[in-house]
Parts: structure tokens; sequence; C-alpha cells
């Protein structure tokens, strides 16, 4: 008995220990505590970073901001340092991306911190435009878009939202791009808002923007702002239109002035871009 009861404590003794040891590697295997993201671009002045970050940016950025980073959908980022940016304020709009705008958040398993920095120093070579002189009477632009663009944008909680919400527009869109949209020559569509037009059996008509659509059905916000279904078997049409339901702005709506107020006013809104 006293035998067994030896044996025993060994076996446990000896078992304890395995474990013991397996516990202690499995620690030393363990994932080393994440180093503190730098204030300051690591790779700033670096020649080969700087190269990799020009190639980079050119497949995942230009499309939005411009091959010259000066701006076309998305706004100029060439001036973004001289007006006082710091490196991990930019790295943060990279990596989070800007709600309310197409500036999508960087995926983490496919874009590394690397990558990121890497781009933001090329980005940083680029010679920054000249600020333009700020030209427009905010106050009037405002008196503008309450009474021409309220009843569909939304700005602040107050305001429609047949189009897009407009609260940051100003961090997300450069001026120029703003008075393409409003004066009819671009044709850019946000997602989500994608014109539609439908016709059902019993011949009603209905334009409104798609919000959700599968094989069998289609979800959309009619012109009075209602969230209505449909059965696709139900309709005799549907269309994808590509035209906006926004209307085009021309001289004969919105005179010079009023446009350029109305600019300013816009550009003005950003809601603190850089922490969102």
């Amino acid at each position: 008995m006293m035998r067994t009861a030896s044996l025993m404590a060994a076996f446990v003794t000896a078992a304890l220990g395995l474990a013991g040891e397996r516990l202690a590697i499995a620690q030393d295997r363990s994932p080393a505590r994440a180093e503190p993201r730098p204030t300051k671009n690591p790779f700033d002045g670096d020649r080969q970073a700087i190269s990799n970050g020009g190639a980079m940016f050119r497949t995942r950025c230009a499309g939005c901001h411009g091959a010259d980073a000066r701006g076309y959908l998305g706004p100029d980022l060439t001036g973004f340092w001289s007006a006082g940016g710091t490196d991990d304020r930019m790295f943060d709009i990279v990596r989070r991306g800007v709600p309310g705008t197409e500036m999508p958040a960087a995926d983490a398993t496919r874009v590394l911190d690397k990558d990121i920095w890497h781009t933001l120093a090329y980005v940083r070579t680029l010679s920054a435009v000249p600020a333009a002189t700020l030209t427009g009477d905010a106050g009037n632009g405002e008196r503008v878009f309450r009474a021409n663009c309220s009843s569909c944008h939304m700005v602040n909680g107050r305001g429609g939202q047949l189009g897009p919400d407009l609260s940051r527009i100003g961090s997300g869109r450069p001026r120029v791009a703003l008075m393409n949209k409003l004066r009819g020559s671009s044709s850019v569509i946000r997602p989500g808002y994608e014109p539609v037009t439908l016709v059902t059996r019993e011949g009603e008509r209905i334009r409104g923007v798609k919000k959700n659509e599968d094989e069998f059905s289609i979800q959309i916000m009619d012109a009075r702002e209602r969230l209505q279904g449909y059965l696709k078997a139900n309709l005799t049409q549907l269309t994808i239109d590509k035209q906006s339901l926004m209307p085009v702005y021309g001289a004969d709506r919105l005179n010079d002035r009023d446009l350029d107020d109305l600019l300013r006013y816009l550009t003005a809104l950003r809601a603190d871009a850089g922490r969102k």
C-alpha cells in the first residue's frame, strides 16, 4: 500500500511538473506586448520607403485624391502638414477612415502599419499648393443651402435623408468637386444613393434611391423619403439610372455669387474631421 501511494505521489508530482513546464513554454510563445505606435513617421525621408509609398498611393489613393494628391473626389492632401497636421493624426485618418465620406478604413489584415507609413512618407514629399484665397459668404451660403438643398441633405441633424448627410462634406470633397456636382458636370454617385426607377404591374412609376437588393426584391427610399420594399415579380421595369436625383444647378437656378457662397459654406463643414 505504501509502495502504491509513493508511486501515485511521484506520478502526480511529475504530471504537475510537466504541466508547469508546458505553461512556461506557452507563456514564452505568447505574443509580445504591442509596441506603442510612433507619433512621428519612422520612414520620413527614407528613399526606398518613399518609392514604395508612391506605388501604393497610385494604386490605392489616386483614384480619389488625384495622381498628384491635390484632390479630385477626395480632398487635397498636400497641405495637411503645413496646416498643422501631424503624422499620427494622418495615420489615424488612414487606418480608421472618415465616417460619412468615401474614405474607408484600411483593413489591418491587408494593409500593414508599415504600408501606411510608407504612403505618408511619399505624400509628405509632394509640394503643398499655396492656399487659395477664400471667397464667398458662408452665412449667405447656409441660407442658399437651406433654400435649395436641405430638403434632401442633412447637416448636423437638420434636413432630409434622400441624399447623403453633408455634415462633414468639407473634409471629404474639395471645392472643385462640389462645384462640378452642383453644376452637373460630375456623374459621381455615392454608394447607397444610386437612383432607380421602378414600374409596377399596375403601371405606377416610382423613382427613388436604392438601399438594398437581392435576387427577389429591392428596397428603396422614394422621393417622399419613405422606405419601400418591392418584389421583383410584381415589377415590369427596374432601371438603375445614371442620372442622379439631385437636380443640376445651372446659372439659371444658382448664380455665380450664390454658388460661391454655397461652396464657402459647404467646404467649412468638417465637424472635427481628424478624429472621426
